[in-house]
């Protein structure tokens, strides 16, 4: 089989610390107030000078020393959690970025549908764009004529196809983005989690697709998902990345199943040590979270289980609330709850302690993740933690089958079975 894609000790560092303005006139003006002693004149809203500094910058290697190969006709899921470098990844494929190391061998066109508003131009009409972005992958007018009306059946914006797509909604631009990478002939396709944006409809639309660019074309597809039953039902194969590093690359079945083993977390977290080195921020510490079974040693599904959370609030005089986001292990959310703490204006300075019970027979067997959210007036985030603290529902026996049912529930039915000769 042909390779499509080789890559050979590729790194990725990005440089933390101050850069110039853009204009040497406000370098300067920036160099004067700091002679004089006064704050950064292009400071942005919400920063603050940090005269501690000695302007040294630092290096943070955003990907490291990656080596893998990608077949013709391979559908590749990249899975990791939030900042293990999947999306570097995905724009250095791109050419949106270049690499600080390494090389990158290509056998054929890339198109790519990385984030919202990427390889269109605003003042363009989308029936101009459509042919900009096939002009970029070297396709002649004729080819990008025959794949028009495909291209604009599918993404359903014919109404709006000679207006400029700065006017064009967020779902809208995602919907044509993904029409144009889907249906110009380029032999990758790359996808990041710009998905997400469209609704469960065009996403399902979206997936068979991508499905049939892969089984039925033959065409490379490199797929970035958080939805591990996506990856699952599209992929033949997986890449699973950890703080920039490859740490496995194989069958897509057993890259899930390596990424969702290794990204459990304790059910129980206890902060030791001084409020400051707590997890939060300048407004919100997380001090205690604990999740346990009512009934036994053991969470199962017919035990339910309780959850309790200690924090420390260190914004008085708001509406507070706290929201529990509860993820399975194909990050499928199973509910977003939350609870108004304080209703007018009248949080305290201090410790909150917060309790809450899921019943028995609600939750199926398999690992379960929390994220918290802290937020004021439940629109301005003060604080918000992905995959906090896991917990895994054991399975129980049901009659002569073991097995895991599928489903993100496992309610306990009442049947009336009734029999009439």
């Amino acid at each position: 089989m042909a390779k499509a894609l080789k890559v050979d000790n590729l790194s990725k560092a990005y440089q933390l610390g101050d850069f110039g303005t853009g204009t040497i006139s406000r370098d300067l003006e920036r160099y004067w107030a700091r002679l004089r002693g006064k704050d950064d004149p292009f400071l942005k809203i919400g920063e603050t000078n940090d005269r501690t500094s000695k302007g040294i910058s630092d290096v943070v290697w955003s990907l490291k020393d990656l080596n893998f190969e990608i077949e013709q006709g391979d559908a590749v899921g990249i899975i990791g959690r939030n900042g293990a470098g999947k999306s570097t990844l995905l724009k250095i494929l791109s050419r949106v970025t270049s690499p600080t190391t390494g090389t990158i061998r290509v056998k054929g066109r890339i198109a790519s549908l990385l984030e919202v508003g990427t390889g269109f131009h605003p003042e363009l009409t989308g029936r101009e764009n459509i042919f900009l972005n096939g002009a970029i992958l070297g396709m002649r007018k004729a080819e990008i004529k025959r794949k028009f009306d495909e291209i604009v059946d599918f993404s359903g914006v014919e109404r709006y196809i000679d207006t400029p797509v700065k006017r064009y909604s967020s779902g809208m631009y995602v919907r044509l983005a993904f029409a144009v990478a889907a249906y110009l002939e380029s032999e990758i396709l790359i996808v990041d989690e710009v998905l997400a944006v469209g609704d469960a409809e065009f996403q399902k639309k979206c997936l068979g697709k991508m499905g049939d660019v892969s089984k039925s074309e033959g065409r490379t597809v490199l797929f970035v998902s958080h939805n591990m039953a996506a990856v699952k039902a599209l992929c033949n194969r997986g890449i699973v990345m950890v703080n920039g590093e490859l740490t496995y690359n194989g069958k897509q079945l057993e890259a899930v199943s390596f990424y969702q083993a290794n990204n459990n977390t304790k059910s129980r977290f206890e902060h030791i040590g001084g409020l400051d080195t707590a997890p939060g921020n300048e407004f919100i510490r997380v001090l205690k979270f604990e999740i346990r079974s009512l009934t036994g040693e053991s969470i199962a599904i017919s035990t339910g289980l309780c959850f309790e959370m200690t924090f420390f609030n260190q914004k008085a005089g708001i509406n507070l609330d706290a929201t529990f986001e509860l993820k399975n292990s194909d990050e499928i959310p199973v509910f977003h709850n939350g609870v108004l703490i304080s209703a007018n204006n009248d949080s305290k300075t201090g410790l909150y302690h917060v309790k809450c019970i899921i019943p028995p027979y609600l939750l199926n067997a398999g690992n379960y993740s929390f994220k918290l959210i802290f937020g004021e007036n439940q629109r301005y985030l003060l604080f918000g933690a992905d995959d906090f603290i896991g917990f895994e529902v054991e399975n129980e026996s049901k009659g002569s089958n073991s097995a895991l049912a599928p489903g993100v529930i496992h309610p306990r039915l009442d049947f009336t079975v009734s029999y009439e000769k």
